[in-house]
Protein backbone atom coordinates (compact mmCIF):
# COMPACT_ATOMS: atom_id res chain seq x y z
CA UNK A 1 0.00 0.00 0.00
CA UNK A 2 1.41 3.40 -0.96
CA UNK A 3 1.76 6.31 1.43
CA UNK A 4 -1.04 8.02 -0.41
CA UNK A 5 -3.29 4.98 0.06
CA UNK A 6 -2.40 4.74 3.73
CA UNK A 7 -3.17 8.42 4.24
CA UNK A 8 -6.43 8.04 2.41
CA UNK A 9 -7.36 4.99 4.54
CA UNK A 10 -6.50 6.85 7.75
CA UNK A 11 -8.59 9.81 6.59
CA UNK A 12 -11.55 7.59 5.76
CA UNK A 13 -11.21 5.80 9.11
CA UNK A 14 -11.23 9.15 10.87
CA UNK A 15 -14.32 10.23 9.00
CA UNK A 16 -15.98 6.92 9.87
CA UNK A 17 -15.16 7.31 13.58
CA UNK A 18 -16.43 10.89 13.51
CA UNK A 19 -19.65 9.79 11.82
CA UNK A 20 -20.11 7.04 14.40
CA UNK A 21 -19.49 9.51 17.23
CA UNK A 22 -22.03 11.92 15.77
CA UNK A 23 -24.57 9.12 15.39
CA UNK A 24 -24.02 8.03 18.97
CA UNK A 25 -24.43 11.63 20.15
CA UNK A 26 -27.70 11.88 18.24
CA UNK A 27 -28.89 8.70 19.90
CA UNK A 28 -28.41 10.08 23.43
CA UNK A 29 -31.63 9.59 25.40
CA UNK A 30 -32.89 12.02 28.02
CA UNK A 31 -35.48 10.56 30.40
CA UNK A 32 -38.08 13.11 31.48
CA UNK A 33 -40.65 12.20 34.14
CA UNK A 34 -43.80 14.24 34.66
CA UNK A 35 -47.59 14.33 34.53
CA UNK A 36 -49.86 12.53 32.12
CA UNK A 37 -52.99 14.05 30.59
CA UNK A 38 -53.11 17.47 28.93
CA UNK A 39 -49.62 18.42 30.15
CA UNK A 40 -48.08 15.34 28.55
CA UNK A 41 -49.90 15.99 25.27
CA UNK A 42 -48.68 19.60 25.12
CA UNK A 43 -45.09 18.66 25.97
CA UNK A 44 -44.94 15.78 23.48
CA UNK A 45 -46.48 17.76 20.64
CA UNK A 46 -45.11 21.28 21.01
CA UNK A 47 -42.18 21.34 23.43
CA UNK A 48 -40.11 18.18 22.98
CA UNK A 49 -39.63 18.16 19.15
CA UNK A 50 -37.83 21.55 18.89
CA UNK A 51 -35.53 20.65 21.80
CA UNK A 52 -34.67 17.25 20.28
CA UNK A 53 -33.87 18.86 16.95
CA UNK A 54 -31.66 21.56 18.48
CA UNK A 55 -29.73 19.34 20.90
CA UNK A 56 -29.59 16.06 18.97
CA UNK A 57 -31.14 14.14 21.83
CA UNK A 58 -34.11 11.79 22.10
CA UNK A 59 -36.48 12.48 25.00
CA UNK A 60 -38.32 9.56 26.55
CA UNK A 61 -41.40 10.68 28.47
CA UNK A 62 -42.13 8.82 31.72
CA UNK A 63 -45.72 9.68 32.69
CA UNK A 64 -47.08 9.56 36.23
CA UNK A 65 -48.36 11.82 38.98
CA UNK A 66 -45.89 13.55 41.28
CA UNK A 67 -45.85 10.87 43.97
CA UNK A 68 -45.33 8.22 41.29
CA UNK A 69 -42.30 10.12 40.04
CA UNK A 70 -40.90 10.51 43.55
CA UNK A 71 -41.40 6.78 44.15
CA UNK A 72 -39.43 6.01 40.96
CA UNK A 73 -36.54 8.16 42.18
CA UNK A 74 -36.55 6.35 45.52
CA UNK A 75 -36.62 2.94 43.82
CA UNK A 76 -33.70 3.91 41.56
CA UNK A 77 -31.57 5.48 44.30
CA UNK A 78 -27.91 4.98 43.48
CA UNK A 79 -28.67 4.14 39.85
CA UNK A 80 -30.97 6.85 38.58
CA UNK A 81 -32.48 6.33 35.15
CA UNK A 82 -34.37 9.65 35.12
CA UNK A 83 -32.61 12.87 34.11
CA UNK A 84 -35.23 15.60 34.64
CA UNK A 85 -38.49 15.76 36.55
CA UNK A 86 -41.41 18.19 36.65
CA UNK A 87 -43.61 17.64 39.70
CA UNK A 88 -45.90 19.54 42.06
CA UNK A 89 -44.16 21.91 44.45
CA UNK A 90 -44.69 19.70 47.53
CA UNK A 91 -43.01 16.61 46.04
CA UNK A 92 -40.33 18.89 44.57
CA UNK A 93 -39.39 20.03 48.08
CA UNK A 94 -39.31 16.37 49.11
CA UNK A 95 -37.07 15.48 46.16
CA UNK A 96 -34.66 18.25 47.15
CA UNK A 97 -34.67 17.19 50.81
CA UNK A 98 -33.99 13.56 49.84
CA UNK A 99 -30.97 14.56 47.75
CA UNK A 100 -32.40 13.65 44.35
CA UNK A 101 -32.04 17.09 42.74
CA UNK A 102 -28.73 18.47 41.50
CA UNK A 103 -27.66 22.12 41.50
CA UNK A 104 -29.01 24.25 38.68
CA UNK A 105 -26.26 25.82 36.60
CA UNK A 106 -26.36 29.61 36.13
CA UNK A 107 -28.31 30.82 33.10
CA UNK A 108 -29.52 34.26 31.98
CA UNK A 109 -33.11 33.03 31.58
CA UNK A 110 -33.40 32.43 35.33
CA UNK A 111 -33.07 36.20 35.89
CA UNK A 112 -36.52 36.59 34.31
CA UNK A 113 -38.22 34.07 36.61
CA UNK A 114 -40.35 35.42 39.46
CA UNK A 115 -38.43 35.12 42.77
CA UNK A 116 -41.46 33.52 44.46
CA UNK A 117 -41.00 30.27 42.47
CA UNK A 118 -37.25 30.03 42.97
CA UNK A 119 -35.96 27.47 45.47
CA UNK A 120 -33.45 28.82 48.02
CA UNK A 121 -31.46 25.63 47.57
CA UNK A 122 -31.03 26.35 43.82
CA UNK A 123 -31.84 22.69 43.20
CA UNK A 124 -35.26 23.25 41.58
CA UNK A 125 -37.24 26.03 39.98
CA UNK A 126 -40.89 26.74 39.30
CA UNK A 127 -42.00 26.28 35.69
CA UNK A 128 -45.71 26.99 36.05
CA UNK A 129 -48.52 27.97 38.34
CA UNK A 130 -52.01 26.53 38.54
CA UNK A 131 -54.82 26.95 41.04
CA UNK A 132 -56.65 24.28 42.98
CA UNK A 133 -60.35 25.04 43.25
CA UNK A 134 -63.70 23.67 42.14
CA UNK A 135 -64.69 22.45 38.69
CA UNK A 136 -68.31 21.86 37.75
CA UNK A 137 -70.47 20.88 34.79
CA UNK A 138 -72.18 24.14 33.88
CA UNK A 139 -74.85 22.45 31.76
CA UNK A 140 -75.80 20.00 34.52
CA UNK A 141 -76.05 22.83 37.04
CA UNK A 142 -78.29 24.84 34.72
CA UNK A 143 -80.54 21.84 34.05
CA UNK A 144 -80.91 21.26 37.80
CA UNK A 145 -81.34 25.00 38.45
CA UNK A 146 -78.40 24.94 40.85
CA UNK A 147 -76.38 28.06 41.59
CA UNK A 148 -72.72 27.84 40.67
CA UNK A 149 -70.48 26.72 43.58
CA UNK A 150 -68.68 29.55 45.35
CA UNK A 151 -67.09 28.02 48.46
CA UNK A 152 -65.11 25.07 49.74
CA UNK A 153 -68.15 24.50 51.96
CA UNK A 154 -70.19 23.52 48.87
CA UNK A 155 -68.50 20.11 48.90
CA UNK A 156 -70.74 19.26 51.87
CA UNK A 157 -74.01 20.05 50.08
CA UNK A 158 -76.22 16.92 50.17
CA UNK A 159 -77.48 17.53 46.62
CA UNK A 160 -74.07 16.38 45.38
CA UNK A 161 -74.41 12.90 46.90
CA UNK A 162 -72.33 10.49 44.78
CA UNK A 163 -71.72 13.25 42.23
CA UNK A 164 -68.49 14.68 43.67
CA UNK A 165 -64.97 13.58 42.69
CA UNK A 166 -61.92 14.39 44.83
CA UNK A 167 -58.35 13.30 44.07
CA UNK A 168 -56.83 11.13 46.85
CA UNK A 169 -54.27 12.37 49.34
CA UNK A 170 -51.30 11.05 47.36
CA UNK A 171 -52.23 13.74 44.84
CA UNK A 172 -51.54 17.43 45.54
CA UNK A 173 -55.13 18.40 44.71
CA UNK A 174 -56.25 16.05 47.48
CA UNK A 175 -53.81 17.59 49.97
CA UNK A 176 -55.08 21.05 49.06
CA UNK A 177 -58.70 19.97 49.56
CA UNK A 178 -57.91 18.56 53.00
CA UNK A 179 -56.10 21.75 54.05
CA UNK A 180 -58.88 23.96 52.64
CA UNK A 181 -61.53 22.07 54.61
CA UNK A 182 -59.41 22.21 57.74
CA UNK A 183 -59.00 25.99 57.33
CA UNK A 184 -62.75 26.36 56.78
CA UNK A 185 -63.26 24.82 60.19
CA UNK A 186 -60.60 26.69 62.16
CA UNK A 187 -57.59 24.52 61.35
CA UNK A 188 -54.91 24.38 58.68
CA UNK A 189 -51.55 22.76 58.03
CA UNK A 190 -50.65 22.75 61.73
CA UNK A 191 -54.11 21.51 62.79
CA UNK A 192 -55.44 19.14 60.14
CA UNK A 193 -58.03 17.43 62.37
CA UNK A 194 -61.00 19.58 61.22
CA UNK A 195 -60.22 18.61 57.63
CA UNK A 196 -60.33 14.89 58.38
CA UNK A 197 -63.56 15.29 60.30
CA UNK A 198 -65.17 17.22 57.43
CA UNK A 199 -64.28 14.54 54.90
CA UNK A 200 -65.23 11.69 57.19
CA UNK A 201 -68.61 13.01 58.31
CA UNK A 202 -69.88 15.52 55.74
CA UNK A 203 -68.04 15.32 52.42
CA UNK A 204 -67.45 11.58 52.21
CA UNK A 205 -71.13 10.69 51.53
CA UNK A 206 -71.05 12.95 48.47
CA UNK A 207 -67.90 11.40 46.96
CA UNK A 208 -68.41 9.20 43.91
CA UNK A 209 -64.69 8.45 43.64
CA UNK A 210 -61.31 9.50 45.02
CA UNK A 211 -59.77 9.60 41.56
CA UNK A 212 -56.12 10.47 40.78
CA UNK A 213 -56.23 9.86 37.01
CA UNK A 214 -56.95 12.90 34.79
CA UNK A 215 -58.32 10.59 32.08
CA UNK A 216 -60.69 8.86 34.50
CA UNK A 217 -61.76 12.19 36.02
CA UNK A 218 -62.63 13.44 32.54
CA UNK A 219 -64.53 10.24 31.79
CA UNK A 220 -66.63 10.55 34.96
CA UNK A 221 -67.70 14.04 33.90
CA UNK A 222 -68.31 13.16 30.27
CA UNK A 223 -70.54 10.18 31.10
CA UNK A 224 -72.57 12.30 33.54
CA UNK A 225 -71.68 10.45 36.75
CA UNK A 226 -69.86 13.45 38.24
CA UNK A 227 -70.95 17.09 38.19
CA UNK A 228 -68.49 18.72 40.61
CA UNK A 229 -64.88 18.08 41.59
CA UNK A 230 -61.81 19.41 43.31
CA UNK A 231 -59.35 19.97 40.50
CA UNK A 232 -56.77 22.27 39.00
CA UNK A 233 -57.38 25.27 36.77
CA UNK A 234 -55.16 23.77 34.06
CA UNK A 235 -57.04 20.47 34.04
CA UNK A 236 -60.38 22.28 33.92
CA UNK A 237 -59.18 24.44 31.03
CA UNK A 238 -58.03 21.37 29.08
CA UNK A 239 -61.44 19.74 29.53
CA UNK A 240 -63.24 22.96 28.56
CA UNK A 241 -61.05 23.25 25.46
CA UNK A 242 -62.56 19.97 24.20
CA UNK A 243 -65.96 21.61 24.15
CA UNK A 244 -67.21 20.14 27.42
CA UNK A 245 -69.10 22.69 29.61
CA UNK A 246 -66.49 22.64 32.38
CA UNK A 247 -66.24 25.74 34.55
CA UNK A 248 -63.52 26.48 37.10
CA UNK A 249 -64.24 28.38 40.33
CA UNK A 250 -61.81 30.17 42.65
CA UNK A 251 -63.59 29.61 46.01
CA UNK A 252 -64.36 32.82 47.92
CA UNK A 253 -62.09 31.66 50.76
CA UNK A 254 -59.29 31.48 48.17
CA UNK A 255 -58.01 29.02 45.64
CA UNK A 256 -54.74 27.32 46.51
CA UNK A 257 -51.53 27.85 44.59
CA UNK A 258 -50.09 24.73 43.04
CA UNK A 259 -46.62 25.41 41.80
CA UNK A 260 -45.04 23.09 39.29
CA UNK A 261 -41.28 22.72 39.61
CA UNK A 262 -38.45 21.19 37.61
CA UNK A 263 -35.14 19.77 38.71
CA UNK A 264 -32.25 17.92 37.17
CA UNK A 265 -31.45 14.63 38.86
CA UNK A 266 -28.16 14.48 40.76
CA UNK A 267 -25.74 12.11 39.06
CA UNK A 268 -27.53 12.24 35.71
CA UNK A 269 -25.42 10.87 32.87
CA UNK A 270 -26.91 13.57 30.66
CA UNK A 271 -26.47 16.57 32.94
CA UNK A 272 -25.61 18.99 30.10
CA UNK A 273 -28.83 18.21 28.24
CA UNK A 274 -30.83 18.07 31.48
CA UNK A 275 -29.67 21.56 32.47
CA UNK A 276 -30.52 22.86 28.99
CA UNK A 277 -33.99 21.30 29.15
CA UNK A 278 -34.86 22.96 32.48
CA UNK A 279 -33.65 26.31 31.13
CA UNK A 280 -35.78 25.71 28.03
CA UNK A 281 -38.88 25.06 30.18
CA UNK A 282 -38.74 28.57 31.67
CA UNK A 283 -38.01 30.29 28.35
CA UNK A 284 -40.68 32.71 27.06
CA UNK A 285 -41.62 30.51 24.10
CA UNK A 286 -42.24 27.43 26.26
CA UNK A 287 -43.97 29.43 28.98
CA UNK A 288 -46.45 30.70 26.40
CA UNK A 289 -47.08 27.14 25.17
CA UNK A 290 -47.67 25.92 28.72
CA UNK A 291 -50.10 28.76 29.32
CA UNK A 292 -52.08 28.12 26.15
CA UNK A 293 -51.96 24.31 26.04
CA UNK A 294 -51.60 23.20 29.67
CA UNK A 295 -53.22 26.08 31.55
CA UNK A 296 -50.08 27.04 33.48
CA UNK A 297 -49.70 30.59 34.71
CA UNK A 298 -46.32 31.82 33.43
CA UNK A 299 -43.39 32.13 35.84
CA UNK A 300 -41.26 34.09 33.36
CA UNK A 301 -42.08 37.75 33.97
CA UNK A 302 -41.35 38.73 30.36
CA UNK A 303 -44.38 36.75 29.15
CA UNK A 304 -47.53 38.76 28.41
CA UNK A 305 -50.76 36.94 27.68
CA UNK A 306 -53.62 38.31 25.62
CA UNK A 307 -57.08 38.46 27.26
CA UNK A 308 -58.06 35.29 25.38
CA UNK A 309 -54.88 33.46 26.47
CA UNK A 310 -55.49 34.42 30.10
CA UNK A 311 -58.74 32.45 30.23
CA UNK A 312 -58.47 29.58 32.69
CA UNK A 313 -54.93 30.54 33.69
CA UNK A 314 -53.88 32.06 37.05
CA UNK A 315 -52.63 35.44 35.89
CA UNK A 316 -52.45 38.90 37.37
CA UNK A 317 -54.75 39.43 40.35
CA UNK A 318 -55.99 35.81 40.30
CA UNK A 319 -52.45 34.57 40.78
CA UNK A 320 -51.71 37.16 43.49
CA UNK A 321 -54.76 36.10 45.54
CA UNK A 322 -53.95 32.40 45.67
CA UNK A 323 -53.18 30.87 49.06
CA UNK A 324 -49.77 29.27 49.46
CA UNK A 325 -49.28 26.01 51.35
CA UNK A 326 -46.55 25.59 53.97
CA UNK A 327 -44.89 22.52 52.49
CA UNK A 328 -42.26 22.36 55.22
CA UNK A 329 -45.10 21.56 57.65
CA UNK A 330 -47.07 19.36 55.25
CA UNK A 331 -44.12 17.17 54.28
CA UNK A 332 -43.35 16.46 57.96
CA UNK A 333 -46.79 14.91 58.37
CA UNK A 334 -47.75 13.74 54.91
CA UNK A 335 -46.89 10.08 55.40
CA UNK A 336 -49.01 9.91 58.55
CA UNK A 337 -51.83 11.80 56.82
CA UNK A 338 -51.71 9.38 53.89
CA UNK A 339 -52.02 6.38 56.21
CA UNK A 340 -54.88 7.94 58.10
CA UNK A 341 -56.63 8.95 54.87
CA UNK A 342 -56.45 5.37 53.59
CA UNK A 343 -57.65 4.01 56.92
CA UNK A 344 -60.48 6.47 57.62
CA UNK A 345 -61.55 8.15 54.38
CA UNK A 346 -60.95 5.69 51.53
CA UNK A 347 -61.80 2.50 53.38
Amino acid sequence: MTRKSVARAVCLAGISVLAMSQAQAQQKVLYFASYGGSFEQAVRKEIIPPFEAKHGVKIEYVAGNSTDTLAKLQAQRGNQQIDVIVVDDGPAYQAVALGFCGDLEPADVYKDVYPVVKFKSNKAIGVGLVATGLMYNKKAFEENKWAAPTSWADLKDPKFKKKLVVPPLNNTYGVHALIAEAALNGGGETNIEPGFQAFKNEIGPNVLAYEPSPAKMTELFQNGQAVIAVWGSGRAKALADTGFPAEFVYPKEGGIALGTAACTIAGSKNNKEAQAFVQYLVSPEVQRILAKSAGFGPVNQTVTLSPDEQKGVPYGEQAKNLRAVDWDVVNQHREDWNKRWTREIER
